[in-house]
């Protein structure tokens, strides 16, 4: 899927510049972090599963950096470079645990590197249990059609995390999990219809998904499946610090959980409260296995 490198400045705030009304921060810490599909793979990896990271990024200070972080991670990497590809960074700057503003610095890779993506895509997918497919909009997964065809092809049940207004790309796969705003602007579906189940499970008929599960924030997630059966589980969170990143955790215990033989509905259990505790952290967090499986 599309990865990022997340970069984290913080500081401390005391004044107002004279040259804006803005916030001047003294910077005191710089974090970098796994972002996009990396902070996915690193769910995976934090809870002891291997992983595998196809994806594209440059040949740049950001794209070493990620190789450094994939390696503590003990993530496998099979990323392709493009030299001519500016490597997506996030970059947010905090004040007194806040963030006044993120910087974006993005391109999307070209056909050719695309297509060659596809073919290591799909060397990987025959070693593989489970497949997620994280999309970001960033152009990593513009060929997904093809790439869901080829989990199927090969029978191996494959997830995805949706992004934009057209999820008609993303038929055949098993399950994606749009947010409020992602399904209501790629279907016109809102979560208040008073028909809601029967509209997603006519569009889980049409594009051939098994089930779609709703995340929905603080009122927890819904898991519509397929034939018109509701699964519904109340958000665990006691306090929300920072939900970034909260839907890479969702979709990467999802994927564990059904490589490991749980039911899709056992595996919507575990996501949401691995989701619970994502959320009290700040920025793109993760959950380790002693938290998951703890008994409290």
């Amino acid at each position: 899927g599309d990865l990022m490198l997340d970069r984290y400045w913080f500081g401390d705030v005391s004044r107002i510049s004279p040259e804006a009304p803005v916030p001047v921060v003294k910077i005191g810490k710089i974090e970098e972090r796994l972002g996009g599909a990396g902070n996915v793979a690193r769910n995976v990896s934090s809870i002891g599963a291997r992983c595998a990271l196809v994806s594209v990024m440059g040949s740049d200070d950001a794209s070493r950096k990620i190789d450094h972080l994939l390696k503590l991670e003990s993530i496998n990497n099979q990323i392709i470079r493009d030299p001519e590809l500016t490597t997506t960074i996030k970059l947010r700057v905090i004040g007194r645990q806040q963030q006044l503003v993120r910087l974006d610095f993005e391109a999307k890779p070209d056909k050719q590197i695309l297509t060659q993506t596809l073919l290591e895509f799909e060397s990987k997918v025959k070693e593989s249990d489970v497949v997620i497919l994280s999309d970001y909009g960033k152009g990593c997964l513009t060929n997904v059609a093809e790439m869901i065809n080829i989990c199927n092809t090969l029978s191996k049940p494959v997830i995805v995390d949706p992004k934009g207004s057209d999820f008609t790309r993303y038929k055949g796969a098993n399950v994606i999990t749009p947010n409020r705003d992602e399904l209501h602007l790629a279907t016109g579906i809102s979560e208040r219809d008073s028909d809601l189940p029967k509209k997603i499970s006519v569009l889980c008929k049409e594009l051939d998904f098994e089930a779609l599960l709703l995340t929905r924030s603080e009122k927890g997630m819904t898991l519509f499946e397929q034939n018109g059966t509701q699964f519904h589980v109340p958000a665990l969170a006691q306090e929300v610090y920072d939900v970034s990143g909260a839907g890479d955790t969702v979709i990467a215990i999802i994927g564990v959980m059904i490589a490991n033989g749980e039911t899709l509905q056992s595996a919507v259990k575990w996501a949401n409260k691995a989701a619970g505790l994502v959320v009290a952290k700040l920025g793109t967090a993760v959950v380790v296995g002693e938290e998951l499986f703890s008994e409290d």
